[in-house]
């Protein structure tokens, strides 16, 4: 790991680690408190209005995918390459918190299905709150599978992934894959105003998500032991039923733990983009099923944090 190699004492990363996980358990994303992926979203977009016309847009949009991802990654680095120890805590643990996304994520994913509980059009407005999708004609068991299929897609984007770059770069690397993540969600569409000017974007995003997806999928499906085979095999089945090559893999694992139908085709701004059925059973999902997942997402975190302080030790061990 980077920061080890660089002589950051284990113990100060495992502070870093564990204290921001805990900020995110106890906190998940204050309102009132500036984030920045709100910073990344404005460049980004500025980016795009500035060079998003004309010729070479694919080559355009390369350049400015590449170069805010290497800007954020090298300034971050330097930056905490000067600090004396105390001070590296002090901003790379804040860093770590804003990293993660797992309690925000489960707070809204619970708001969808109480909102629904209200009425349909309430379960709407607040399901478009976490997805892409136009949900203005969507039924109850499709607002409850869109935010159940989000459940599972950002526990890998806004928890396990964050977590491995930083075992493997520290919070810098940690930082630049929320940039990557912020830039695939904001110009990654096979839109035509994105298609050619978001393309780098969304495979560099395929490329940093490869195999914390995987391993999201293998975490949320390896508890308890005698089902694990059984669902392993279900996931290798139908973890590439998806659009992307990443994210059909947790939603294929949650798929098999609640043994329900994710995917089908779906609008985008506006066009239908069609999408392979994850499973076979399209029973009715229920708010016991959401309880459900919700756990499954907590129990991955864990053992995630546990893997990456695990990683850190054996890696001082070595250096």
């Amino acid at each position: 790991m980077i920061e080890l190699l660089c002589n950051v004492p284990l113990w100060a990363l495992l502070i870093v680690l564990i204290g921001g996980w805990l900020l995110d358990l106890l906190l998940g994303d204050p309102s009132w408190l500036p984030h920045p992926v709100v910073l990344f979203g404005r460049l980004i977009a500025r980016g795009e209005r500035l060079l998003n016309h004309g010729g070479h847009r694919r080559l355009k949009g390369t350049l400015l995918a590449i170069a805010l991802v290497a800007l954020t990654f090298g300034c971050t680095f330097a930056v905490l390459r000067l600090l004396p120890l105390w001070a590296y805590v002090a901003v790379a643990l804040p860093v770590v918190f804003f990293c993660l996304a797992g309690t925000t994520l489960i707070r809204e994913v619970r708001a969808v299905f109480l909102a629904l509980d209200r009425s349909l059009d309430d379960g709407r407005r607040q399901v478009a709150r976490i997805v892409g999708r136009d949900t203005s004609e969507l039924s109850a068991q499709e607002v409850r599978t869109a935010a159940l299929e989000t459940l599972a897609e950002n526990l890998s984007d806004g928890v396990i992934a964050p977590l491995f770059w930083l075992l493997l770069l520290g919070p810098a690397g940690m930082l630049a894959y929320k940039m990557v993540n912020t830039l695939d969600s904001m110009i990654g569409y096979k839109t035509e105003r994105y298609r050619d000017f978001g393309c780098t974007a969304a495979r560099q995003d395929d490329l940093w998500n490869y195999l914390p997806a995987r391993l999201t999928a293998l975490l949320m499906i390896v508890w308890p032991l005698s089902e694990c085979a059984k669902r392993l095999a279900f996931v290798r089945r139908y973890g590439r039923n998806h659009a992307s090559p990443n994210s059909g893999y947790p939603e294929a694992a949650l798929a098999a733990v609640l043994d329900c139908r994710f995917g089908g085709p779906h609008y985008y701004f506006g066009q239908l983009f069609p999408k392979p059925y994850i499973g076979t059973n399209d029973r009715p999902l229920t708010t016991p099923d959401m309880r459900v997942a919700t756990r499954i997402n907590r129990r991955a975190e864990v053992l995630m944090v546990l893997l990456v302080a695990a990683g850190l030790l054996t890696t001082a061990l070595f250096c």
